[in-house]
C-alpha cells in the first residue's frame, strides 16, 4: 500500500469513527429528550418533586447539584493549578511520586471514593451527609484530570516565551502569572470541562456523602440530592417514574452543556485578560 492510499485509509477510518460517535450521541439525546417531552417544561425545573418524583419538578435538586459542583470546583481548581505548575516547572525528580499518585487516584472506582468520603468527610470531620461532603469527595475525583490538564498546558507553552520573559527580567512567578498560565488556559479549560462532566454525572460517590434528601437546601451543611441520583432513583426504585427520569436526565444534559459553555467563556475571558 502506497503512502497516499495509506493516508486515505487512515482518514476514512477516522471519519467513520467520528460518524459512529456522533450517531451514538445523537441516539442517546433523541431517546432522552423524546421521553422527556411529556414532563419537561419551566415548572418542572422550578418546582420541588412530589409523589416520590412522579409529579412536581426538580427545583431543589438542581440547586443542590450546582452547590455540590461549586464546592468541588472551589476546592479542586486552586489545588490543581498549584500542583500542575509544580509538576511542569519545579518538580524534577520530586514529581515522579506525585504523578504516580495522581495516576493511581485517577484509576480508583467512584464507589471507593464514596466510601472514603463517607468515612473521612462525613464521620471523621463531622460534616455528615451534606453538600460539603459530596462536593469535597467530587473534588478528590476530578483532581487528577485538572492537574494533568494544567501540567500539559504549561508544558505546551513555546520555550521562546520563557526565554523572552527571562530576557526582560521577569521572575519565574511573573512569567507563570502573566504568560504561562494564560497561554495554558485552553488546555486548563479542557480539563475543567472533563472534570465538570464527571462531577455532574457522578452517582455512586454522592449516595454515600451528599445524601438522598430532595428538599430545598438552606446551607452547605444540609443534605442534598444530585440530579444523577434522582435519575437513578426514579428509573430503578419508583414505578411510573420513567417520564420524570427522562425529564431529569434532559435537565442534567442541559446543565452539563450550560456549565461547560460558561467554563469555556470564562477561559476565553481569562486568556484575554
Amino acid at each position: 500500500m502506497t503512502g497516499t492510499l495509506r493516508d486515505r485509509a487512515y482518514q476514512g477510518a477516522a471519519s467513520v469513527s467520528v460518524v459512529l460517535l456522533l450517531l451514538g450521541l445523537g441516539a442517546v439525546l433523541v431517546d432522552t429528550f423524546a421521553g422527556a417531552l411529556p414532563r419537561l417544561d419551566l415548572d418542572f425545573v422550578r418546582l420541588p418533586p412530589s409523589d416520590a418524583g412522579r409529579a412536581g419538578g426538580v427545583g431543589p435538586i438542581v440547586v443542590s447539584t450546582l452547590c455540590i459542583l461549586g464546592v468541588a470546583l472551589a476546592a479542586a481548581v486552586p489545588l490543581a493549578l498549584g500542583a500542575g505548575v509544580f509538576l511542569a516547572e519545579l518538580g524534577g525528580r520530586r514529581a515522579r511520586p506525585v504523578r504516580l499518585s495522581l495516576e493511581l487516584l485517577a484509576g480508583v472506582p467512584s464507589i471507593v471514593f464514596g466510601l472514603f468520603g463517607n468515612a473521612f468527610f462525613c464521620k471523621v470531620l463531622g460534616l455528615g451527609f451534606s453538600i460539603l461532603s459530596g462536593g469535597l469527595t467530587l473534588a478528590c475525583m476530578v483532581l487528577p484530570i485538572l492537574v494533568k490538564a494544567t501540567e500539559e498546558g504549561v508544558r505546551a507553552v513555546p520555550p521562546e516565551y520563557r526565554v523572552g520573559a527571562a530576557a526582560l527580567g521577569l521572575s519565574r512567578g511573573s512569567y507563570l502569572w502573566r504568560i504561562g498560565l494564560p497561554q495554558a488556559m485552553p488546555l486548563v479549560v479542557t480539563g475543567l470541562v472533563l472534570g465538570v462532566g464527571r462531577a455532574l454525572a457522578e452517582t455512586a460517590a454522592l449516595i454515600f456523602t451528599s445524601g438522598y434528601v430532595d428538599r430545598w437546601p438552606e446551607s452547605l451543611q444540609d443534605s442534598g440530592r444530585a440530579l444523577s441520583i434522582h435519575v437513578y432513583d426514579l428509573a430503578m426504585n419508583v414505578p411510573g417514574g420513567d417520564a420524570s427520569a427522562h425529564a431529569s436526565a434532559a435537565v442534567l444534559v442541559l446543565a452539563i452543556l450550560g456549565v461547560n459553555a460558561g467554563v469555556a467563556a470564562l477561559g476565553r475571558w481569562a486568556r484575554t485578560r
